[in-house]
């Protein structure tokens, strides 16, 4: 067990109607003006936007908004929030969308008081010393971004999607009304939870032992997550189920099933990232597509860990070698990907990958060979080609 520090600053209003809160909470953090974030024209459909600002006016908040976001949020989108912001003297922005949103806000948060471009923390040049607050209206369960301390931005030019943490760009608030997610299609829906189970199944298999009680509670998470997700493909309006995977999705990424942890391997997430950027496919699907493959390929350096989870999780009474074990809780989670619709390959994906793209994304996501991913068995160049490679599908 390792050391660790546990932070979660971020207040949370959970429940029916829990938006018509939202000017209330933004009031709180004694802001002048605010930018709301939104994505594509759902928000608008639906009213939300309309109440969120309504929410603001009658608190007397001034506000104005920038929509627009898309999945795998670019970069483009971000320096137009900033450039609002400084021309308009915004001092507080608020996400209302899914992760991709929250991302957004956060990267425009981080970009607004800085005197450089924003992507040079994304680009590991440097180091964020503040951030503007930012608060979160919760559409979609999956990305955590909510909770989390982290934002995944893709810059157009090269198609990079990169990740950058700090604890500057914690929401100060999220508001998180299950209802708001029973439209949305199952395919966003399921992806959702992919991502939900993959943020919990990234710190399980760290590179270090964990405490029992953070592998418990991973257990009862993936679990949970699990169950709600069979129950929304029969019964999308199902409120109960929606709800579970809605805060299953901020304690999956808010550091809980980490503690005790190395933080995690994070292998599976780098290798998406490169899919999403060269062919913009759903962050959770491209998860679902590479899992399976990470696993055979690492199993062989802990075998009695995937053993666990083959156990812990799905029930699967241990036989044979602890290899034979693993092999089938590896096969048991492909199986429930495929019973929600989700992708067992890249293929599946909708993507024909060549040789040469895999070479391509290899290269990126090892930044030009110049470094290894992973904690559970840490992968180099020729480590990540394999492993898309084995993903491929044909």
């Amino acid at each position: 067990m390792e050391n660790f520090t546990y932070n979660t600053p971020t207040l949370v209003r959970f429940g029916r109607d829990a938006e018509s809160e939202t000017g209330d909470l933004v009031l709180q953090q004694h802001c002048k003006k605010v930018l709301i974030h939104y994505g594509g024209n759902s928000a608008v459909r639906s009213g939300l936007l309309a109440k969120v600002e309504a929410s603001l006016t009658e608190k007397g908040i001034e506000h104005l908004s920038l929509g627009g976001v898309v999945p795998n949020p670019r970069l483009s989108k971000v320096q137009e929030g900033i450039d609002l912001c400084r021309k308009e003297g915004v001092d507080f922005i608020l996400a209302v969308g899914g992760g991709s949103v929250i991302d957004s806000a956060k990267a425009i948060a981080l970009g607004v008081p800085y005197a450089g471009n924003v992507w040079d923390f994304y680009s590991g040049q440097e180091t964020a010393k503040t951030c503007l607050p930012v608060g979160a209206v919760l559409t979609i369960a999956a990305a955590g971004s909510e909770m989390s301390n982290s934002s995944v931005i893709t810059k157009e030019e090269g198609d990079l999607k990169r990740g950058y943490r700090t604890e500057l760009c914690r929401c100060r608030f999220a508001v998180m009304n299950p209802q708001l997610t029973c439209t949305l299609p199952d395919y966003q829906t399921q992806s959702g939870c992919v991502d939900i189970l993959m943020h919990t199944m990234e710190r399980f298999f760290g590179g270090v032992p964990t405490m029992a009680l953070t592998d418990r509670i991973a257990v009862a998470l993936l679990q949970t997550v699990m169950k709600c997700a069979k129950i929304l493909k029969q019964e999308p309006d199902n409120y109960e189920a929606r709800a579970e995977v809605m805060w299953a999705g901020s304690l999956s990424h808010n550091g809980l099933t980490g503690c005790g942890s190395d933080g995690g391997d994070w292998s599976s997430h780098q290798l998406e990232h490169e899919l999403g950027g060269m062919f913009d496919v759903a962050h959770g699907a491209g998860l679902a597509a590479v899992w399976g493959s990470w696993a055979r390929y690492v199993l062989p350096s802990d075998p009695q860990r995937f053993a666990a989870f083959a156990t812990q999780v799905f029930g699967i009474a241990p036989s044979g070698t602890p290899t034979e074990t693993a092999l089938a809780g590896i096969e048991a989670m492909e199986t429930f990907y495929r019973s929600v619709d989700m992708p067992t390959s890249i293929k599946e994906l909708g993507v024909e990958v060549s040789e040469e793209q895999i070479q391509i994304l290899a290269d990126k996501c090892s930044f030009q060979g110049s470094r290894t991913i992973g904690t559970f068995r840490p992968l180099n160049r020729d480590d990540m080609a394999a492993i898309y490679r084995m993903a491929k599908g044909d």
